[in-house]
């Protein structure tokens, strides 16, 4: 039902603010901003993204929980994807979510409505090693001395 709500509401708030906004500066103005807006807005989330992918790679190799540069970096492409859809409503929210500080607040929103059950990180561990590094588990085979071999030998070697 949100879904649908967001899907009927935002096109309409948009078109509320375009009849608004042009009404004021005019239609050339109007469409300057949208497309000013959607530049500024892309290059805004390309350093960002790259920021927050360097942060996730720095998080892997750490071995520490992804999560946070993980959301963040959603949070960032979801940022870029209403930049550049046209509209004063859709560039406020996308602007909003390139401020880290907004960005955590949705997460803590988030992250309280949500449990975790059970989270692993890396490969499991080996299994544990006997204590007595004196004793070798293998199976053998005892050779008679007196065997020798069917070849008269390539000569490098006694028999």
């Amino acid at each position: 039902m949100w879904l649908f709500l967001a899907f009927l509401m935002v096109p309409l708030i948009e078109i509320g603010l375009f009849i608004q906004v042009g009404s004021l500066i005019g239609l050339w103005p109007t469409l300057a901003i949208v497309v000013i807006t959607a530049i500024i807005g892309t290059s805004l989330v390309r350093s960002q993204g790259l920021r927050a992918l360097g942060q996730l790679q720095g998080s892997f190799s750490r071995l520490e929980d992804p999560t946070t540069p993980l959301a963040h970096g959603a949070m960032i492409l979801l940022a870029g994807a209403l930049l550049l859809t046209p509209g004063f409503f859709t560039d406020a929210c996308g602007f909003a979510l390139l401020v880290p500080g907004v960005r955590s607040a949705v997460m803590r929103h988030i992250a309280a409505r949500v449990k975790v059950t059970r989270f692993e990180m890396g490969a499991r561990p080996a299994p544990q090693r006997p204590a007595n590094r004196d004793v070798i588990d293998a199976d053998y085979t005892e050779v008679s001395s007196d065997k020798r071999p069917n070849h008269p030998g390539s000569g490098w070697t006694k028999h």
